[in-house]
């Protein structure tokens, strides 16, 4: 049995263990930012594979203590890397830290890498070449104010890039981070679903995918596939048969919108490249005045955060606004604003039943549900 960590944006971590336990993971235990879990190779291809929420499973190679530079040095070299990878395989080296006393992440890593190609050197009598962007093989040295841990990456490019969003607009929503939100939302598929500020379509790729069955890794590539112990026949088996799962795409009640004319062009455009085209409504309009079609559903928006005092200002004038259209149009939904402006209930005039802590990066937001009761704004 191997060890993992999945990485996933924080406030998912419970979310993300439900996820792992599905695809037959043991042992979860959810941190800050992640979960670590045990299982073997076909455990960690189906995480990489089936997983909405993580960001990348990171395999546990080793662990030891340190006070300094050198005690990591020696514990990376201890390492038999030429048996994880061949030395033909490009490399790099990323060091991240909680807490730590040394001075420089920089020369740990640097450290780290001149231990991984002396290992080889030893051995082999050849060193892997680094290279800095997209390498074969990326080791992750993770440090605490007193533990170092040495993790090889089976994902390779980040696990919310699906390969399926190919046009984008500014500062779009992370797929992973979008998936979670559908899932914290209750929506499920056959319930009606509306994003009126749609931007690219995150939202509405992602609960196509839930809904279609399909598993969010198809269409793209893994680093595992790249290391020495890669099962081939398995990792065949395993994606043929999420292959064979998959829905035939079909008309559904889900609805994007959006004022710009161009964030409507990105999202018809990438759902006509992922094979979801004329399956969902996508149509330019103002979330004031949309109204829904059906009496129950579920609304998701992520508004503009507002970052300077000009757009904090019209957000402020916006909000109000916003408020008098749910109560008009959106009697009977669930309406949820994922978003990093905490006025937003206040000034909307609406008191959220439940907010949900979530991190967009290093930024800290709030999912804020409004319940819009049918026939009695008051009880909202």
């Amino acid at each position: 049995m191997n060890k993992y960590f999945a990485i996933c944006p924080r406030g998912l971590e419970e979310l993300l263990s439900e996820e792992l336990r599905s695809v037959g993971a043991a042992q979860l235990r959810s941190t800050h930012g992640g979960v670590h879990f045990s299982g073997d190779w076909g455990v960690c291809y189906r995480a990489n594979l089936e997983s909405r929420l993580a960001t990348r499973i990171l395999w546990l190679i080793a662990q030891g203590p340190y006070t300094r530079e050198e005690d990591i040095y020696r514990l990376a070299v201890a390492q038999r890397w030429p048996d994880y990878f061949d030395v033909t395989r490009t490399m790099r080296v990323v060091t991240t830290a909680i807490k730590c006393p040394l001075k420089s992440l920089d020369f740990v890593t640097l450290r780290v890498k001149d231990a991984v190609c002396d290992r080889f050197r030893e051995e082999r009598g050849a060193r892997p070449d680094v290279k800095v962007r997209n390498p074969d093989v990326s080791v992750h040295v993770f440090l605490t104010d007193s533990q170092c841990t040495l993790y090889l990456d089976t994902s390779g490019q980040p696990l919310w890039q699906r390969g399926l969003r190919k046009n984008s607009v500014e500062a779009p929503l992370k797929e992973n981070l979008a998936a979670g939100i559908l899932k914290l939302s209750g929506w499920q598929p056959g319930m009606p679903l509306v994003d009126p500020m749609c931007g690219s379509g995150t939202f509405l790729l992602e609960a196509l995918q839930v809904a279609l069955d399909r598993a969010p890794g198809l269409d793209r590539g893994f680093a595992f596939e790249l290391l020495s112990s890669f099962e081939a026949v398995n990792w065949a088996n395993l994606r043929q048969a999420a292959e064979a799962r998959c829905r035939e795409p079909e008309p559904m009640d889900i609805r994007g919108y959006d004022l710009d004319e161009k964030a409507v062009r990105a999202t018809r455009n990438n759902l006509q490249s992922a094979g979801f085209g004329g399956i969902v409504t996508v149509d330019r309009a103002d979330l004031l005045e949309v109204q829904p079609l059906t009496e129950h559903g579920i609304l998701i928006a992520n508004p503009p955060y507002g970052e300077r005092i000009g757009e904090l200002e019209e957000l402020a004038a916006f909000y109000p606004l916003l408020g008098s259209a749910l109560k008009r149009n959106w009697p009977g939904w669930n309406c949820f604003f994922f978003t990093a402006d905490l006025r937003l209930p206040k000034l909307v005039g609406l008191k959220p039943s439940r907010k949900t802590p979530l991190f967009n990066g290093p930024l800290e937001c709030r999912l804020f549900e409004i319940r819009m009761v049918a026939g009695s704004n008051r009880k909202v």
